[in-house]
């Protein structure tokens, strides 16, 4: 099997996850609507003001939101994950070929899909509201925070499976949420505020992304902003892939030849029994050997 069937199987996979349950589609979009709705009407006054052009308030606030959509796409990954390790989906993974990084890429490429579909109906809504859309600028966006969204997935997903329990995962998300958003300038320009705050900002990663999502939406996009925004949220995408990757590998890693492995998995039958022998090397296939294949009633 090649790894880009991997990648999409797992792909599949997750997404279907997702479409049965789809809460998780109708919040990802209220939320940044309501953003719109309820905050960005407060931002009128600061029109004409440092950071605020006349007429141009939704033009620096919705890039932010942006970035807000793609961030909390990528950061809730984790959660699922800690679900797979207690539940033993990781552990029957484990015995398989499967590649770790395809296993990644496709809860990965799932939240992708999570952040443009929320991020295109966002765009689409703000134009009607005044937002200048320069489509061109917005499609390159889009794959600056697709990258956003793929380092938060990658990041979360490890986060869950070093940590293995729900509060400690939830505990560190929501302690770093909060000054990353607020560092980034993503509700309001961090030009606003005083100098210390503005250096400090520098140290966010989160910042270059919101500089270049607000010049890539004017129709910006050969600037140095774009370039260097593109450039860290690569490299922390790169980054936290490897982390991510390296994190499936450990928590997979093929028991020494000749371990034997007991797994419950439930059937509707009742429990089923499996023993897995782990062969020396790195196995091609799995053959499943079982006896009784009916049974009495």
């Amino acid at each position: 099997m090649t790894f880009a069937l991997q990648t999409e199987l797992f792909f599949r996979r997750k997404l279907l996850e997702t479409l049965r349950q789809p809460v998780w589609l109708v919040t990802g979009l209220t939320t940044p609507l309501l953003y719109l709705a309820l905050f960005a009407p407060l931002l009128r006054s600061l029109a004409g003001g440092p950071a605020f052009p006349p007429g141009q308030v939704l033009d620096v606030f919705v890039p932010g939101i942006l970035v807000l959509i793609a961030f909390g796409a990528g950061m809730g990954a984790g959660w699922p994950v800690i679900w797979e390790l207690d539940s033993g989906v990781i552990e029957r993974l484990r015995v398989t070929p499967a590649s770790r990084f395809a296993l990644l890429l496709g809860t990965t490429a799932r939240d992708v899909v999570m952040f443009a579909v929320p991020g295109v109906v966002v765009m689409a809504i703000a134009a009607l509201f005044g937002f200048h859309a320069h489509w061109g600028g917005l499609a390159v966006l889009l794959v600056l925070l697709a990258l956003l969204t793929a380092a938060c997935s990658a990041t979360s997903s490890a986060l869950g499976l070093n940590l293995k329990q729900i509060g400690s995962l939830a505990a560190v998300v929501t302690g770093v949420q909060l000054p990353l958003t607020l560092l980034s300038g993503i509700l309001l320009p961090l030009s606003l505020g005083p100098e210390w705050l503005r250096v400090l900002a520098h140290l966010n990663p989160m910042y270059y992304a919101v500089q270049a999502s607000r010049s890539l939406a004017a129709g910006s996009v050969l600037t140095g902003t774009v370039g260097v925004g593109f450039l860290v949220t690569g490299a922390a995408a790169a980054l936290a892939l490897w982390w991510g990757t390296r994190s499936y590998q450990r928590a997979m890693v093929l028991s020494p030849a000749g371990t034997v492995t007991a797994v419950e998995i439930m059937t509707s039958a009742g429990p089923a029994h499996v023993v897995v022998e782990q062969p020396a090397g790195r196995p091609r296939f799995l053959a499943v050997l079982t006896h009784g294949a009916g049974r009495r009633r």
